[in-house]
C-alpha cells in the first residue's frame, strides 16, 4: 500500500467511527476476538498443562499473526482498486479504536447521573471493573472521568499511533495485545500465569502512547484555558502511583487541568480537590478528551506527511 494513502485511510476511518460507530457485533474484530480469548481460556481449564505463561504467550502471539494475516488477506484481495482499497482499510481500521463509544459512554453515565443515580451506578458499571452498586455520586463522577481519560491511550492513541507507524495491521496487532490484556491480564489465580505475557506486552506498547497523550492532554487543556501548569504538574507528581505504569499519565493530566481529584478506593489518588466532583466535571473532560483526541491525529499527520515526503525509505 501506498504510505501517502495512510492519512486518508486514517481520516476516513475517524469519520466512519464518530458518524457510524461499531460495526455489528457478529462481525466485529474486537468481538471475534474476544471469541477466541474465550475458547483459550476454556481450553486451558479443560487441561490445566495450557495455564502456564509459555502458553499466555504462545496464544498472544499465534493471535496477533492470525488477525493480522485475516486484516493482510482482505487487503490484499481489494487491492485491484486504489478507492475501494482506501475504503476497505478504513473500515477494518476504524474497528481498532472507539472515540464514539467511549465518548457517548461517558456523556450516557453523566445524563443518568443527573436524573437517577441507581440508574448511573448500572450504567458505570459496564465500564469499569470495580463494583459501582455503592457509589456516591463523587465516586461515579471520578470513576467516569477515570475510564475516560485513561482510554484516550488505550482506544484512541495507542491505535492510531502504531497505525501510524505499520499501517493499518500496526493497529490491528496493538487491539489484539490490548483485548488479551483486557480480558486475562489480572492476577487472580485463574488469569496470573496465562495473563502474564498479554498484560506486560500491552504495558510495553503502551508505554510511549501513554506519555505522549499526557502531553497533549496539558496542550488542550492550555487551548481550553483550562490550568495547563497544574495538568503538568500533577501528572508528573501523580502519574506513577497507579498499579499500571502507563495509566496515570492522561488520568493525572485530566485531574490537573480540571482541578479535581481521582480516587480508586483502596487503589490510587490522583490530583487535588480544588473543585468539587459534579456531573458537570464529566462534560468537561469529555470536551478535554475531543480536543486531545483532534491534536494528536493532527500533529501525527503532520508528522507522517513530513516523513513520507522527505525521507526515501518511506516511499
Amino acid at each position: 500500500m501506498d504510505p501517502t494513502s495512510l492519512i486518508p485511510i486514517i481520516i476516513i476511518a475517524v469519520v466512519i467511527d464518530l458518524l457510524i460507530g461499531e460495526l455489528p457485533l457478529k462481525i466485529h474484530p474486537v468481538v471475534l476476538m474476544g471469541k477466541c480469548i474465550d475458547m483459550f481460556k476454556h481450553l486451558k481449564n479443560e487441561h490445566p498443562t495450557f495455564n502456564t505463561k509459555l502458553s499466555g504467550a504462545i496464544f498472544t502471539l499465534t493471535l496477533v499473526l492470525m488477525f493480522s494475516g485475516i486484516f493482510i488477506l482482505l487487503l490484499y484481495v481489494f487491492s485491484f482498486n486504489s478507492l475501494l482499497l482506501i475504503l476497505v482499510s478504513a473500515i477494518l481500521l476504524s474497528t481498532t479504536f472507539s472515540i464514539n463509544l467511549l465518548l457517548s459512554s461517558a456523556a450516557n453515565v453523566k445524563s443518568d447521573l443527573n436524573l437517577d443515580i441507581v440508574k448511573a451506578r448500572k450504567s458505570l458499571s459496564y465500564l469499569v471493573s470495580r463494583d459501582t452498586s455503592q457509589l456516591s455520586h463523587e465516586n461515579i463522577v471520578s470513576a467516569v472521568i477515570e475510564t475516560l481519560t485513561e482510554n484516550i491511550t488505550d482506544s484512541i492513541v495507542s491505535p492510531l499511533f502504531y497505525t501510524f507507524i505499520f499501517g493499518v495491521v500496526g493497529g490491528v496487532a496493538y487491539r489484539v495485545v490490548n483485548t488479551l490484556d483486557a480480558m486475562v491480564g489480572y492476577k487472580n489465580p485463574e488469569n496470573i500465569k496465562i495473563g502474564w505475557f498479554p498484560a506486560k506486552f500491552d504495558d510495553f506498547l503502551n508505554y510511549i502512547p501513554a506519555r505522549i497523550t499526557g502531553i497533549f492532554v496539558t496542550l488542550a487543556a492550555l487551548l481550553l484555558g483550562l490550568d495547563w501548569r497544574n495538568a503538568y504538574r500533577i501528572m508528573r507528581r501523580d502519574a506513577r502511583k497507579t498499579p499500571s505504569p502507563n495509566s496515570g499519565y492522561s488520568m493525572a493530566a485530566a485531574a490537573g487541568a480540571l482541578g479535581i481529584k481521582l480516587e480508586k478506593i483502596g487503589s490510587y489518588e490522583l490530583g487535588d480537590e480544588l473543585n468539587p466532583l459534579i456531573p458537570e466535571k464529566i462534560g468537561e473532560a469529555i470536551v478535554l478528551t475531543k480536543l486531545t483526541t483532534a491534536l494528536f491525529i493532527t500533529f501525527a499527520s503532520i508528522v507522517f506527511g513530513i516523513l513520507v515526503t522527505t525521507i526515501p525509505i518511506f516511499i
